[in-house]
């Protein structure tokens, strides 16, 4: 009887993986992760918007002269309102508050620093001065005919580096940016007369 040739088995290749599509993988799961992670995050802190409104707004030693350079103090009062937020307090670490007429700043303040905790709402009282500013000439004729009429519309422009602190994290600095208008104020308050509360489009 001839002997049987020998049967061959061959053995399925191994797997090989390139570089590029194990660092391709790497970065696919990666990107889950991070995903992940965020979208806990949100769920479990669910940030809401910050908010901003004009409660108050007076004028005071308002005076516009011949050569058209403007004296003037601006009472204001303004919140600051972080209340719908339960897990999120806000580091202000600059605020700066301007008066804006037409296409022209009148007054600027700037306030101290300050945090906001969580479900607060905060009242920002100050006064934004004008020290003899010289004025357009469509921004003089406009305030003299605002003057004449008893009020003056101007927009409220707000401006803060904000950090958010979540826990004992902190982010980095962002930049939010509040403009309320018109806020309407009067030169001559009448008796019983009030103001209209402004709400503020703000965005970080």
């Amino acid at each position: 009887m001839a002997p049987q040739a020998p049967t061959l088995t061959s053995a399925a290749p191994r797997r090989r993986y390139r570089p590029r599509r194990l660092i391709a993988i790497s970065i696919f799961s990666l990107f889950i992760l991070l995903a992940l992670i965020i979208l806990i995050f949100y769920l479990s802190v669910r940030p809401r918007p910050i908010s901003f409104s004009v409660e108050d707004a007076r004028i005071h030693n308002f005076n516009l002269s011949s050569s058209d350079t403007l004296n003037v103090t601006f009472h204001l009062a303004l919140l600051a309102d972080n209340h719908r937020n339960h897990h999120l307090s806000i580091y202000y670490d600059s605020l700066g508050v301007a008066v804006w007429y037409a296409d022209q700043m009148l007054a600027f303040r700037e306030l101290p620093p300050f945090h906001q905790p969580t479900r607060n709402v905060t009242r920002l009282v100050l006064a934004a001065s004008a020290g003899a500013v010289p004025l357009f000439g469509s921004v003089a004729d406009g305030l003299k005919h605002d003057r004449s009429a008893g009020e003056v519309g101007v927009e409220i422009r707000v401006r803060a580096r904000v950090r958010f602190k979540v826990g004992a994290a902190k982010t980095k600095h962002y930049v939010l940016r509040a403009y309320c208008s018109p806020v309407v104020v009067r030169f001559w308050p009448a008796a019983g007369w009030s103001f209209q509360k402004t709400y503020c489009d703000t965005d970080v």
